[in-house]
């Protein structure tokens, strides 16, 4: 793990405890979600807060320097299950990694 990965993995775990606190969860409430999803190779759970933005049953994250990050890696191809902590409840999906010409990365996860 480098610097950069270890720093965001700190800030995370500040993240996730912030958003668990009754009130402060408004805050981030519509745009920063925590998803849920198994590591492909470690067969580990991992929660990590992301922002998004969700449009009826499709969620679209933006990876900010994606090729600092791993976890979207977790998605190339046909993509693999999350669950989703949106307002109003857990919801599952089925997430795909896409990377444009220029190298942005994008996971669009269709709610079941």
């Amino acid at each position: 793990m480098n610097t950069f990965q270890k720093v965001a993995a700190a800030v995370n775990k500040v993240v996730l405890v912030v958003i668990a606190v009754p009130g402060l969860s408004k805050l981030a409430a519509g745009s920063t979600v925590v998803i849920t999803y198994t590591g492909r190779k470690s067969g580990k759970s991992f929660r990590l807060p992301v922002s998004y933005k969700r449009t009826g049953d499709e969620v679209v994250i933006r990876v900010a320097m994606a090729d600092k990050k791993n976890w979207w890696r977790n998605f190339l191809g046909e993509g693999g299950p999350v669950t989703l902590a949106l307002p109003g409840g857990d919801r599952t999906g089925h997430a795909v990694t896409h990377r444009s010409d220029s190298g942005a990365v994008t996971v669009t996860i269709t709610l079941d």
